[in-house]
């Protein structure tokens, strides 16, 4: 792991960690509760289509 931080290099999961935190400080706490009803909403809206086209 040493050679990788001496290198300048990062696990996939360090770098989603620091984009995270980034977006965090950047956005603050509410740009994670909007996105999360909007993604609520696409859920509801691909079950009711699911279940349309099982009517049909």
């Amino acid at each position: 792991m040493a050679k990788r931080e001496e290198r300048g290099e990062m696990t996939v999961r360090e770098a989603g960690r620091r984009g995270g935190e980034t977006t965090k400080r950047t956005h603050g706490h509410e740009f994670y509760v909007q996105i999360g009803h909007k993604g609520g909403q696409k859920v509801r809206e691909l079950i009711e289509r699911g279940k349309e086209q099982q009517r049909e």
